[in-house]
């Protein structure tokens, strides 16, 4: 992905994890989850992928190798609960050579989308009736009225299309089509319907509460190398937190996730400890967090030169 122009983060290993790589290239960010069997996703892997993409205004994608008992096919896509799966050279020709793929896998086999549209001005251009194009494809003439609003077909009858008229009706899909509306994701973090008002100045207040007080929304991760995503105006906060030990591995990781994606990494350790810079990320205790009364502040803290 290097060759294709794109930032690249560290392939890490530390887990749990539901994604391996960010990469950037300055107009497309991807989050990647590298598997060998793409049907070991799970949903909270994928509901982590939705969330985190929809944020930051990325394209989750699954790169594997097997689904099933067969290979993933070089051109096509496999969905994992509503994100487009494929092999790493299905990618190679997307990114480096901009070949998009043009077969989806579903149920019962391989299919292609065609231009509805243009199948239609090709059949009225002939002078075909609905009949007359359906006979000459072997199927009903139901199935080509369906094919003319949008209805995928098998690669048979796609080539035949493209044979009869010579001309291309085949689309080819867009890996970076990712709408988050058709996707599970995460909510922000709300606080009880029976919770006070709460203030900064509470120094047993929980975590997530206070970073909501300063303004922040907070996309809690089950699986992801860390445990919120905060968002604040336009800013993006990769947020790890626990005992010092648990934390600070996560450290650099989250730093270098925020690098490729221009965003913030904080990590608060529940142990008392020093502030200081890891990288990127800002690394401090919870009662230094509690101390600051506005979310700017820690912004500042957070641009701060390691």
């Amino acid at each position: 992905m290097i060759l294709a122009g794109y930032s690249v983060s560290e392939h890490f290993t530390m887990r749990p994890k539901s994604f391996d790589i960010v990469a950037n290239n300055g107009e497309d960010i991807l989050i990647l989850k590298v598997v060998s069997h793409i049907d070991s996703v799970n949903e909270e892997i994928t509901c982590d992928l939705s969330t985190i993409a929809e944020q930051l205004n990325a394209c989750p994608l699954i790169i594997g190798e097997r689904t099933r008992d067969s290979d993933l096919e070089r051109g096509a896509v496999y969905l994992r609960y509503g994100i487009y799966a494929i092999s790493y050279p299905t990618l190679h020709d997307y990114v480096v050579d901009n070949a998009p793929p043009l077969i989806f896998a579903s149920p019962g086999g391989l299919y292609v989308n065609i231009s509805g549209e243009r199948l239609r001005e090709l059949r009225l251009e002939y002078n075909l009736s609905l009949g007359d194009l359906a006979q000459t494809l072997g199927v009903s003439r139901r199935t080509v009225a369906k094919y003319e609003s949008g209805m995928g077909t098998t690669i048979e009858i796609a080539i035949k299309i493209e044979e009869m008229f010579d001309h291309d009706v085949i689309q080819s899909i867009d890996l970076l089509s990712f709408n988050p509306e058709q996707h599970v994701h995460r909510a922000p973090y709300q606080e009880p319907a029976t919770q006070s008002p709460i203030t900064p100045e509470e120094k047993n207040l929980p975590l997530h509460q206070f970073l909501k007080e300063l303004g922040m929304e907070i996309y809690e991760m089950k699986r992801a190398p860390f445990q919120a995503m905060l968002k604040y105006d336009d800013d993006t906060i990769l947020a790890g937190y626990g005992t010092g030990q648990k934390a600070m591995k996560h450290a650099d990781i989250i730093g270098n996730i925020s690098s490729i994606i221009n965003g913030y990494a904080l990590c608060v350790l529940s142990d008392t400890c020093p502030r200081r810079k890891i990288g990127k990320a800002l690394v401090m205790d919870e009662s230094s967090l509690y101390k600051i009364e506005e979310a700017d502040e820690l912004i500042s803290m957070m641009s701060l030169p390691s």
